[in-house]
């Protein structure tokens, strides 16, 4: 058998696979993060994915955002009215989800709210994810205050997997604050912390060992009682809605009854691989047309 053979079946086989994950059963997916009007970020990025991944995401938008805010001039119009009613409306009718996601946040009010519905549900075995967007680069976004940092955590102890960045756990935890980088112990110990605050799993999606040099994303899985490192190549460039893409992707592998860290591992590849496809026509701000890529997602191991 020649490589090209070889290398057609093997590709034929992986399809195969991810078909085979499709027949699970769908999970109903409430997802609270902003919507984007300009920018393949949030929303516009997490629906698509997770249809794609087979299952029925439902959204509700914390935000209407004209852009991304990179871009300097925006427009935010605050949704924590429409956030309110809808969640009432959803309980009238009946609507439980398999999955809560949470994302980009607007205030401490929307923490409370999003943190109500997940306790007003945990009863039921479910998969809440929670991505505490709120610094980067060893620093808390512009606006964003201590306040802020306090609620994130009560939000995150709701959590089942949480995937802060680097600066977000070092202010969850007070450990290593401002760092973005640590040594094999210290992201241990900063692992441990984020874990005592919700006694579940937790994914550092952007990590870089201080003796080796080494680019990582490392976790906790607490079912397993197992901790484990998924390192990955640096690329320097900055990408809008990274984190959504590799949440979703972490996210919809869980669904679909992977482990932790393969469902980590899978996201590392997906992200590595669509940065790499795009870095070099890549518009920083506006994020990846996600669509295009399906093949990707079909590429699992």
């Amino acid at each position: 058998m020649d490589n090209k053979t070889a290398g057609v079946r093997e590709q034929a086989e992986k399809t195969r696979q991810f078909r085979s994950e499709l027949n699970h059963h769908p999970k109903r997916i409430v997802l609270f993060n902003d919507l984007p009007g300009y920018g393949k970020v949030a929303l516009a990025a997490m629906v698509p994915l997770f249809s794609r991944m087979g299952h029925f995401p439902y959204q509700v938008p914390t935000a209407v955002v004209s852009n991304t805010l990179d871009f300097g001039k925006f427009r935010i119009q605050d949704m924590t009215d429409y956030m309110r009613d809808t969640i009432k409306v959803w309980d009238e009718l009946g609507f439980d989800p398999d999955c809560i996601c949470t994302g980009f946040v607007l205030s401490e009010e929307q923490v409370e709210l999003i943190g109500d519905y997940i306790k007003s549900r945990k009863p039921k075995e479910r998969l809440v994810m929670v991505d505490p967007i709120m610094a980067d680069g060893g620093k808390l976004y512009n606006g964003i205050g201590m306040e802020r940092v306090a609620a994130m955590r009560k939000l995150v102890s709701y959590s089942d997997v949480m995937v802060p960045n680097m600066t977000e756990a070092g202010f969850l935890t007070g450990i290593c604050p401002g760092r973005e980088t640590a040594t094999a112990g210290e992201l241990q110990e900063l692992m441990n912390g984020l874990h005592r605050l919700s006694g579940k799993s937790v994914v550092i999606t952007s990590a870089q060992d201080s003796e080796t040099g080494e680019h990582l994303v490392c976790g906790y899985d607490h079912r397993l009682n197992q901790y484990f490192r998924v390192s990955f190549m640096y690329l320097p460039v900055r990408v809008a809605g990274s984190g959504d893409i590799f949440s979703t992707v972490m996210t919809g592998k869980l669904l679909n009854g992977k482990s932790l860290e393969t469902a980590v591992r899978e996201a590392v590849r997906v992200l590595t691989a669509l940065i790499r496809e795009n870095q070099e026509h890549l518009d920083e701000y506006k994020g990846i047309l996600v669509e295009k890529y399906w093949e990707l997602l079909e590429s699992s191991n």
